[in-house]
């Protein structure tokens, strides 16, 4: 009966990952370019009492066997690289990638990270950056005359200069892509890491290659689907109670047991 304590509280400790995970879900469900989580569990390893196939006799196996579980626990987090949708917002420099891709932003550090997150800026210098004031990479430097930018789907950035009626080419946009984006790390403030597990990210022009063409005046709004989380919120809610049930009827066996020597 002890067994089935600690088997009850894995089961509680699973669920209440699993209900953490679908709180930052619901908690991000208006963050740009945000990618839900998904949890996956595995079960723990077997106390094999009974061996299946095991001789019976000399002449019959045995068809079944004794097999104890030990519980549940959590086999990794999965961000799920669905496209949200597209919400317009009139603003020159928001962007969306409509498809496969990635934004390449600098770290203070030197460093590359990658991100959904197409909400640029213009800093004090004219470069395009993000709300945390990254720069995006490579450097798109808009010129303080400028009047006006225009993104193409290919990245191509033009800007219309005061006085000149012919808009100049100042910049291209590239993205990347990777073989395995579940595999990213992600760092928080939108932003993702390379891993052994993403592969190399492989650069490329917007709309070739399998990478998604650039849509500006847009934005990629979260992929978190308010229905579904709450399903699961219930479900994660009911197999909590049962667990929970399950060590409270434990306890009443061990307590019957104890008053009854």
């Amino acid at each position: 009966m002890q067994a089935a304590l600690w088997v009850a509280k894995t089961g509680l400790a699973a669920q209440d990952v699993k209900m953490a995970t679908i709180s930052n879900n619901l908690a991000n469900v208006n963050t740009v370019g945000f990618k839900r989580d998904r949890t996956s569990f595995e079960d723990l390893f077997y106390q094999i009492e009974r061996q299946p196939g095991a001789q019976q006799d000399f002449q019959n196996q045995l068809p079944t066997g004794v097999q104890v579980g030990t519980g549940v626990r959590l086999a990794g987090t999965e961000k799920v690289h669905t496209p949200g949708n597209f919400e317009n917002t009139g603003q020159d420099l928001d962007v969306a990638i409509a498809g496969k891709g990635f934004f390449q932003i600098e770290q203070p550090n030197g460093e590359l990270a990658y991100t959904r997150n197409g909400q640029f800026q213009r800093n004090a210098e004219g470069l395009m950056v993000n709300t945390s004031g990254l720069p995006l990479v490579p450097q798109i430097q808009i010129p303080e005359d400028a009047v006006g930018v225009s993104i193409g789907t290919d990245g191509i950035v033009m800007a219309k200069l005061a006085g000149d009626p012919v808009p100049q080419q100042i910049g291209q946009i590239a993205t990347v892509n990777f073989a395995n984006p579940a595999g990213l790390e992600a760092q928080g403030g939108n932003l993702f890491l390379e891993t052994a597990s993403s592969g190399q990210p492989l650069e490329g022009i917007p709309g070739e290659n399998a990478l998604g063409p650039l849509k500006q005046k847009s934005l990629e709004s979260s992929n978190v689907s308010v229905v579904e989380e709450m399903v699961s919120m219930i479900a994660t809610q009911r197999a909590y109670e049962m667990n929970a049930k399950v060590v409270s009827a434990t306890d009443e066996m061990l307590r019957f047991a104890s008053q009854s020597m």
